[in-house]
């Protein structure tokens, strides 16, 4: 049993144990400094916010995870791409970069993961019509880059709302240590649970204390913290890391953990809103990376859903589509109808959230006519 390993108890104690000081600690430093979020017409939070929830988490799990009985020379791609990414996280906190320094430093993140990590996208599973593996050949190494800056990018659209981001990476974290639980792979379950521990100590400071007052966040001892684009960046390349890494054959592992379509399920919302959002963008004429109020969670809200409710809402859907994921993996479903299925259930998602007012307010003209 993995609680009765004592290097995996060790860690996960430290884990928790410095997150925990870091998010108690950290606010006053970031406050002098201004690492903080102030709001405006697009964050509508009180006040000035601490952004140090990125720089406890990284620190962390990286800490912690020298306790574990595993090898980690393999993951000192996963360690500098990370770091990377949380320096500039911070810069961008501070000084708001421009997206092309954010994206340089996410493709030479990427470069880290797929040259000195080599975890790289060799195929996208058995998804062809006729059930034959899909080799990506010379096409590895771009794709590689492509998924790791789209899914960094998609878990910080889903920082929007309090606790969005983060608590659709537990789900996706926690999706991928059952599953590696079930294919024995012991030292990835750990790491994934210890980032798991990490997320949650964050979750816990994210949230509103007892009242939204100075006063109360006195007598509750911690202060509302947010992960910022340190934060979001690097939980955003460390899933990428580990569902190319468990999706994928290698040298010291011939067996998958998880097929390449059953991450598109566990990181369904993310995906369906990033995208939805930049071809809506390229069809209005506007930059597919500008910025709007038009996400699932804006939509929601300006629906007349609280900010929990639309948690609610989207975590539900959330934990709905990693089930049916690890389900299916598990039962070794065809990974081509899944795959289908998921582009199917899309087009759905991509014609009612861009075109639902449209489509209702025509059929209601053409009924009437």
């Amino acid at each position: 049993m993995i609680f009765s390993n004592g290097h995996f108890l060790i860690a996960l104690i430290a884990a928790i144990t410095l997150s925990t000081l870091l998010l108690l600690k950290l606010p006053r430093f970031a406050i002098h400094i201004d690492l903080v979020d102030h709001p405006d017409e697009r964050k509508q939070h009180n006040g000035k916010v601490p952004l140090i929830g990125g720089i406890a988490m990284f620190s962390a799990f990286s800490f912690s995870a020298l306790f574990l009985d595993v090898p980690l020379g393999q993951l000192r791609g996963l360690f500098a791409g990370a770091m990377l990414l949380v320096i500039v996280g911070v810069l961008d906190d501070l000084h708001e970069l421009t997206s092309v320094a954010r994206f340089i430093a996410q493709i030479l993140a990427a470069i880290l993961m797929a040259e000195w990590g080599e975890v790289r996208l060799v195929d996208l599973g058995w998804i062809s019509p006729s059930g034959e593996l899909v080799q990506l050949n010379w096409w590895s190494s771009l794709l590689t880059i492509f998924a790791a800056v789209g899914i960094i990018n998609a878990v910080n659209m889903m920082d929007g709302i309090d606790g969005l981001a983060g608590s659709i990476s537990l789900v996706a974290v926690l999706s991928m240590a059952i599953l590696a639980w079930h294919q024995g792979g012991a030292g990835s379950m750990q790491l994934l649970l210890l980032l798991s521990a990490v997320i949650m100590v964050f979750l816990f400071f994210n949230r509103h204390p007892a009242s939204n007052t100075n006063n109360a966040e006195k007598n509750t001892g911690r202060q509302r913290v947010f992960m910022g684009d340190a934060g979001s960046m690097f939980l955003g390349f460390i899933l990428v890391w580990f569902f190319i890494q468990l999706s994928q054959d290698s040298p010291s592992d011939s067996s998958r953990v998880m097929a390449p379509v059953t991450a598109l399920w566990i990181f369904l919302v993310p995906l369906f809103d990033t995208v939805a959002q930049m071809f809506r963008r390229i069809l209005q004429g506007k930059s597919p990376f500008s910025a709007d109020r038009k996400h699932i969670h804006h939509i929601l809200l300006d629906r007349g859903h609280s900010k929990r409710d639309t948690l609610r809402i989207l975590l539900s859907i959330a934990i709905a589509a990693a089930v049916i994921g690890i389900t299916a993996d598990i039962s070794g479903f065809s990974q081509a109808f899944m795959f289908y299925l998921f582009l199917f259930l899309f087009v759905i998602y991509f014609t009612t959230v861009c075109y639902g007012t449209q489509v209702y307010r025509w059929m209601t003209e053409t009924f009437r006519g």
